[in-house]
């Protein structure tokens, strides 16, 4: 008998919901079922929302020119002058040396974890939130704590409760606004109050998550950075989300470090940054096209997601079985099961998708505690697509 090599403890015990309910979906695809998406945040999956065209246009520009070779292991100059530029006109005086750009908000992350995060180390992130903010930080020796939003109230952040998990040992807040994945999106006063609780602990830094930061429908997005007179503040972003390019996996860290904290750890980021060499040099022209030329088609783009996600809203306020807070932005609705189905919300996605080819993501997947008892969806499709998705599960509810 062959004996089987051992997988590291790191790796078999990452777990990612969006994607692991991705498995059952595409065996039903190859009996020959038609399954209706709506668990992924990939605009481009769906019809009405593509990757506007001057974009493209700067890729393909640079693929033809073959401006493949590698890029600076920081990002394109022009690109993170661009960004920096960008970051300065949400309210904090950001530098073109602020800037890293990097393979998506994902890597992003990642190597800020490596960068900070010892054995005992805390990360204090929303609960629900986006599954890398659980999996990634226990690969360096460090544990995950969830701060309740609060489902009663539009996910509204629950101070309180992240007043009273801080200690000396948490070296990264997680602000994810808005959220995925509940879509709420946190106000000027209540970033104001996150800060003054970081105050207090000299070796905490804030990650603010802006990722989705040109979908906000509340009028109350602002930067995180641009509230901090002293906490530092690393701010996430990219093309994926708000540019509607997500496979171009672009992204970038804007560092604010009003009171110079930070030298030590980013010149570990800047070593971890050269060690993998760059980002994609042609996407990155594609991410500066966005950045520097109109903008007029994202109202268009922002104004389709909103229709759709309001037709979302109507269609869950009609069924019985279902309840749902009005996200603030973004393109998800996070969806509570009402009576004797929340009782295990992964079954009830396993059987809405067996039963009626419906695949949604379930909401304990983005925390066993805080998000059990819901499923999480994109609004994205068109309107046929949704009304089809909600027909079924009127059905598979009874209704």
């Amino acid at each position: 008998m062959v004996e089987k090599v051992d997988v590291s403890a790191r790796a078999a015990s990452i777990e990612y919901a969006i994607r692991d309910v991705v498995v059952p979906a595409i065996e039903l695809e190859k009996e020959g079922h038609e399954i209706i998406r709506l668990n992924i945040g990939d605009p481009l999956a769906y019809d009405g929302l593509p990757t506007p065209e001057h974009m493209v246009a700067a890729y393909k520009r640079a693929l033809d020119s073959q401006d493949n070779g590698y890029g600076p292991s920081y990002g394109l100059p022009e690109l993170r002058q661009a960004i920096a530029e960008g970051e300065t006109r949400k309210g904090w005086p950001c530098s073109e040396d602020d800037v890293y750009v990097t393979h998506g908000v994902t890597e992003a992350l990642q190597i800020i974890f490596a960068a900070f995060l010892e054995e005992g180390s805390k990360v204090l992130a929303p609960g629900p939130h986006y599954p890398p903010y659980m999996a990634y930080p226990q690969m360096y020796g460090a544990t995950t704590v969830e701060y309740r939003l609060d489902p009663d109230d539009n996910w509204r952040i629950d101070l309180e409760d992240i007043a009273s998990k801080m200690d000396d040992s948490v070296r990264l807040l997680v602000l994810i606004n808005p959220n995925n994945p509940t879509g709420n999106v946190a106000t000027p006063a209540e970033i104001d109050a996150l800060i003054d609780i970081a105050r207090d602990y000299p070796k905490c830094t804030i990650i603010s998550d802006e990722i989705y930061d040109g979908l906000d429908f509340t009028g109350k997005m602002c930067s995180a950075a641009s509230r901090s007179h002293s906490v530092p503040v690393i701010a996430l972003n990219g093309v994926s989300k708000v540019y509607f390019a997500p496979g171009w996996r672009i992204g970038y860290m804007a560092w604010h470090d009003p009171e110079g904290r930070l030298s030590l750890v980013r010149d570990g980021v800047e070593r971890l940054l050269r060690s993998r060499l760059c980002a994609s040099t042609p996407a990155q022209h594609g991410y500066l096209a966005g950045i520097t030329g109109d903008h007029g088609w994202l109202e268009t783009h922002r104004a389709r997601v909103k229709e759709r996600l309001d037709y979302c809203m109507r269609r869950i306020g009609e069924i019985d079985g279902l309840e749902c807070e009005a996200p603030g932005g973004a393109f998800y609705l996070f969806v509570r099961i009402t009576g004797e189905s929340a009782a295990s919300d992964k079954q009830w996605v396993l059987d809405l998708l067996h039963q009626h080819h419906v695949l949604v993501v379930h909401g304990s997947g983005f925390s066993p505690q805080y998000g059990a008892g819901h499923f999480r969806m994109v609004c994205l499709p068109p309107i046929e697509t949704l009304a089809e998705a909600f027909d079924r599960m009127e059905s598979f509810l009874g209704v």
